[in-house]
């Protein structure tokens, strides 16, 4: 038995550097003419799809659960105007609640207790950016007294950038087909590439000024259009 074992190991001691010996060995080709680095931008436009907005609600009262049952109270036909425009559960996500005291602050005299502050912040989404703007007038109707944005943005950008990557690869190749007729050399091949740089940040939000008066005019929305960038490193070997 024991010899069966020995005998084993030593077949497979055997077959263990035949087994390496067999596996390819790949080499990179050294670089026999000129490196050219270039770097290059694709870029696309897209109208915004997607509106973010802040809203909320402030009450103060003099007692902690007076504060809370108001803002509750308010809160939940801010709530309810936001079902009523069509706005799914899914976009709408609470962000902050805060109660907090308020003081009365005096020259030499400790804080005197006036009050407190109940706050409730939603972020919603809207995905009809034209009629964002009819309802944060709803909302300011309805209690809304904390607004801010819209932050216009794009929903599902990256079919977009795919097209910025191919554009800049194509612009990368150019550029270095250029340089290589320049010097009267031609590319023989691409040795790498890599993606960087900032890709497309939404813009800051804008302030949203709604307005809740009986006839004063509707807020307006534009959508307009947005940029969206990526930038590709690109290194070729020219001969």
């Amino acid at each position: 038995m024991n010899g069966y074992f020995l005998a084993l190991l030593g077949a497979s001691a055997l077959a263990i550097p035949a087994a390496a010996a067999a596996q390819p060995v790949s080499a990179v080709r050294p670089i026999a003419g000129t490196q050219l680095d270039v770097v290059a931008t694709g870029e696309v436009t897209r109208v915004p799809d997607l509106a973010i907005i802040s809203a909320g609600v402030v009450t103060r009262s003099a007692s902690a659960s007076g504060a809370i049952g108001a803002n509750a109270a308010r809160m939940e036909r801010v709530r309810a105007a936001l079902k009523r425009a069509g706005i799914a559960d899914r976009d709408i996500q609470t962000s902050s609640i805060n109660l907090s005291p308020e003081y009365h602050y005096a020259n030499n005299k400790a804080p005197v207790l006036t009050g407190y502050s109940a706050s409730n912040q939603l972020s919603v989404r809207f995905r009809d950016i034209r009629e964002s703007g009819k309802i944060l007038d709803a909302l300011v109707a309805e209690g809304a007294n904390q607004i801010s944005g819209p932050m216009l943005t794009i929903d599902k950008p990256e079919s977009a950038y795919d097209e910025a990557r191919l554009k800049a690869l194509a612009e990368g190749r150019a550029r270095a087909d250029l340089y290589a007729r320049g010097l009267g050399m031609r590319v023989v091949r691409l040795l790498s590439v890599s993606e960087s740089g900032d890709r497309y940040r939404p813009p800051m939000p804008m302030a949203a000024m709604a307005r809740a008066e009986r006839g004063g005019a509707d807020t307006s929305i534009e959508p307009g259009e947005q940029s969206l960038q990526v930038n590709v490193s690109m290194t070729f070997e020219l001969q």
